[in-house]
């Protein structure tokens, strides 16, 4: 499954995200890995997330980051959530379309049975239509 918390840059999406990773730890039995563009957020965590930072990785496209994801996927069979911060420049997506990426990420959720929550800094309205009612946090 994919849920999506958009809204422009400094809508405070970040904010929102960490309250939810960090409210999902009561909740979760599997681990939760929090993708970002740096180590910035890295005290805000519960320290049971895992925080990955995706600048360290020689990832050129949007192709090559959901390979990334599929190797963390595959490292952890108890893994259940994938946050993922500010998905645009990590994805390497920044004024592309998005749709093919948050498909692949929708089958790879569905087969492995891990949910991606992702902030976008996109409005409302610039979402794809088959994502519109994956928006959970519109800001």
């Amino acid at each position: 499954m994919v849920e999506l918390i958009v809204g422009r840059k400094g809508k405070g999406k970040t904010k929102v995200l960490l309250d939810k990773v960090n409210g999902a730890i009561k909740e979760v039995n599997g681990s939760i890995v929090y993708l970002d563009k740096s180590t910035k957020h890295m005290y805000e965590l519960n320290n049971k997330v895992r925080l990955i930072d995706v600048s360290v990785y020689p990832i050129k496209n949007a192709d090559e980051f959901v390979g990334f994801v599929c190797g963390i996927i595959s490292q952890d069979h108890d893994l259940e959530q994938i946050y993922l911060d500010s998905f645009l420049t990590t994805a390497k997506l920044e004024g592309q379309d998005v749709t093919g990426t948050l498909d692949q990420l929708k089958a790879v959720g569905e087969k492995f049975g891990v949910n991606f929550i992702i902030s976008m800094s996109l409005d409302k309205e610039d979402v794809p239509a088959a994502f519109q009612d994956s928006i959970i946090t519109a800001l």
